[in-house]
């Protein structure tokens, strides 16, 4: 075992000692060393279950035979620090997430791992540390939270919280109605309802097979969650025994299968970024082109919030990634049958799978006839960008409007709330990806604020930033290269006409190449200024948002 390097031995005697000052016991010096990654916060909403699952795990660990060891990694809540400078720390936090996990279980010697996580940029850190490491390991989320209710209407995140900032600003619905909506639209630990980055990423980690069946859907406050946890715990103990690592799991093929799940699900853009990353810490050749390669290929059959009325609760009581993996296999997608951490292939979970055909439609009877998610070329983005297929309504897949740009997300925020923005714009928000923002914000505001007002079928958004998985409208993301690069969206002018082709995956600026050229003389990218020394440690090491965002 690994952990003999800190047990084992005359010279070790002193290690010996300070892990029984632990509370090690002598018989249990002999057994396997796992270590339990928790995020646990009172900060976040998602998290604040976790000492619950942290016991759960160790029961399971000790039943199975070895011993458990908690210790923390840092956790940001994407709703909390939207639409400030908060923001700016979510992506970064990603990479030190991993090293923080890769730090610890390194410097202990652990034999195994548990990962316990879930919102948005901890499970994708965890996935990478896990592939870095290498050491056997699963990951556990720790699950949705339940729909919210008020006055027998459904409410989640998006539609009772950041759009119906929209509509109280238009008047639409009235102070106290605004009230009720707040206090009622989160109502349990967990991570929010739909089918935003937090749920996206534990669909795909289970679709990789780092999680136990079910583990992406099981709400939060469930029982069955509580088992999960626990059954992660022994199920860990026996894959050090039998020395089964990541690289069993998380292969090539694998992360394919997490792409077209991905894309018949169509969850969060963030997921280009996070599979991207993860491909890179595995040393595995998966880039932009396999995204497109498949949204050509593939149809979407599921749509949940924040595109329809249907939550992660509605989709686990649906038959959950079970149900997805085996109507895949049969509609023939190209799902591989890989090997996942429960001991199963991808083809025996689904075996005895139920499958709600009112939610989780066939591939030969899909709900579109695109893929959820698409990867977008033009002269603005001539090394790509993304957007929700998913999120936009069908009359909109052909769009043209008048460049209205800003060079901050604050600027944009603006003039939404200023009624400066109108029907027929193409909102550009520039200066916000990885090296310019720095960190690539989020841009849920206001794309929600677009669709509260009522303006998220008549205007379009454009930035080189993200967008939370909560959006919907026309957004297009992730363009590269970014405004700080020199990208041609720095170079666009108010007035400006921009033309959008989601069937054709374009999206052009109306602008002659002589204009463009004469433009870029001219050009100093903007420079930002107080910016914190980690910000600045993370702009200067970043790669591009079509290279996964990941530090060299």
């Amino acid at each position: 075992m690994r952990s003999d390097n800190i047990k084992k031995g005359v010279a070790r005697a002193p290690h010996r000692g300070l892990l029984m000052a632990t509370g090690v016991s002598k018989n249990n010096m002999n057994v396997p060393f796992i270590g339990i990654a928790s995020s646990f916060s009172d900060l976040v909403p998602g998290h604040i279950n976790m000492r619950d699952l942290e016991r759960q795990i160790e029961k399971g660990i000790h039943t199975g035979g070895g011993q458990a060891f908690i210790f923390g990694v840092p956790a940001v809540c994407d709703g909390i620090s939207m639409g400030h400078d908060g923001m700016k720390y979510s992506l970064p936090s990603r990479d030190l997430i991993a090293d923080c996990v890769e730090t610890v279980a390194e410097a202990h010697q652990l034999d195994g791992l548990v990962l316990l996580s879930n919102c948005d940029k901890i499970t994708p850190a965890m996935l990478i540390a896990a592939t870095r490491l290498n050491i056997p390991t699963i990951i556990v989320t720790a699950g949705p939270m339940l729909d919210g209710e008020s006055r027998c209407e459904k409410l989640t995140m998006i539609n009772g919280l950041f759009e119906a900032v929209g509509r109280y600003r238009d008047g639409k619905i009235d102070e106290k109605r605004f009230d009720e909506m707040i206090e009622h639209s989160c109502p349990s630990a967990g991570s929010c309802q739909g089918l935003y980055t937090a749920n996206t990423m534990a669909c795909l980690t289970e679709v990789i097979g780092m999680s136990l069946p079910f583990c992406a859907t099981s709400a939060a406050v469930s029982s069955q969650k509580r088992r999960i946890a626990f059954e992660s715990g022994m199920k860990i103990v026996e894959l050090v025994k039998n020395n089964v690592t990541p690289d069993k799991i998380i292969a090539k093929k694998s992360i394919q299968n997490a792409i077209i799940a991905d894309l018949s699900l169509g969850g969060s853009t963030n997921s280009f970024l996070h599979l991207l990353a993860l491909a890179n810490a595995g040393n595995i050749d998966i880039t932009i082109k396999d995204f497109e390669y498949y949204a050509d290929k593939i149809k979407q059959i599921v749509k949940l919030d924040p595109s329809s009325r249907f939550t992660m609760t509605d989709f686990h009581n649906a038959g959950g990634i079970p149900a997805i993996i085996k109507t895949l296999f049969d509609g023939k997608a190209g799902l591989e049958d890989c090997d996942t951490v429960c001991g199963l292939k991808l083809s025996e979970i689904s075996e005895f799978a139920y499958v709600n055909k009112e939610l989780i439609h066939s591939c030969s009877q899909p709900v579109t006839q695109k893929a959820g998610l698409g990867v977008l070329y033009g002269n603005i983005a001539e090394n790509g960008c993304v957007t929700k297929i998913s999120g936009i309504d069908e009359s909109c897949y052909e769009f043209e409007g008048a460049a209205n740009p800003f060079d901050s997300e604050e600027d944009a925020m603006y003039a939404l709330e200023n009624d400066l923005v109108k029907a027929g714009d193409v909102i550009i928000i520039r200066y916000e990806g990885p090296k310019g923002g720095p960190g690539m914000r989020e841009m849920l505001a206001p794309t929600s604020l677009l669709v509260g007002k009522g303006l998220g079928t008549s205007c379009a958004l454009i930035t080189d930033g993200r967008f939370s998985g909560a959006t919907r409208g026309i957004c297009i993301g992730h363009v590269c290269p970014e405004a700080a690069d020199g990208g041609v969206i720095a170079l666009i002018n108010k007035g400006d006409r921009i033309k959008i082709n989601i069937n054709e995956r374009k999206v052009q600026l109306l602008v002659t190449d002589e204009e463009l050229e004469h433009r870029r003389k001219n050009f100093k990218p903007m420079v930002k200024k107080n910016i914190s020394k980690y910000l600045l440690r993370y702009a200067k090491n970043v790669q591009d948002a079509s290279h996964g965002a990941v530090i060299l």
